[in-house]
């Protein structure tokens, strides 16, 4: 599942984690995900997301999308999702994600963002891969840059968090 065979990434730390497909019936523990202030504050996703609400936007899922989850022995602890680009930009695809609070840095996201790259390259055809990260999220950026991503620009006042805006940095993995 290595998405760059020059510098594959680690096997994860626990044991039990398995990566599918999202399905509509996961609207109430990905909604629990949205929620968690962790999970919120690496998002542009305001706090008290409703069920309803994710469910519908699971329901209608973009053309090209790709979305996961992680379980570790059943329970969700992560989800992505990639949305490929149309017309002379469907070389390219968005990815976003993230961890529950109380399961970040035990390679959860290293096993998330392996499957979602490996789906990327050797299935979509995705040659670029791009994403958006506030500049205070030292983990996230350093996940990233494992997997080959390179900061690309810097947003200035990107989004409005807890009271005041964060920059954030775009950044590209290109698949040779």
């Amino acid at each position: 599942m290595s998405a760059n065979q020059d510098n594959p990434p680690e096997k994860p730390v626990l044991k039990g984690l398995s990566v599918r497909a999202l399905r509509v019936s996961d609207a109430e523990a990905v909604t629990e995900l949205m929620n968690l202030p962790g999970y919120r504050a690496g998002t542009l996703r305001p706090p008290f997301q409703s069920l309803d609400a994710v469910r519908k936007r699971m329901e209608s899922p973009s053309p090209g999308a790709l979305n996961l989850v992680v379980e570790l022995d059943g329970r969700i602890v992560a989800n992505a999702g990639m949305n490929r680009f149309e017309g002379r930009r469907q070389h390219a695809a968005n990815i976003g994600m993230g961890v529950h609070d109380d399961f970040t840095g035990r390679g959860i996201g290293t096993f998330l963002m392996a499957a979602m790259l490996d789906a990327a390259d050797n299935w979509h055809d995705i040659k670029r891969m791009e994403l958006t990260v506030y500049t205070d999220n030292d983990a996230a950026i350093r996940l990233y840059e494992k997997f080959g991503f390179e900061k690309e620009g810097l947003f200035k006042s990107f989004g409005y968090r807890d009271g005041h805006y964060v920059d954030a940095y775009t950044m590209a993995r290109l698949r040779a």
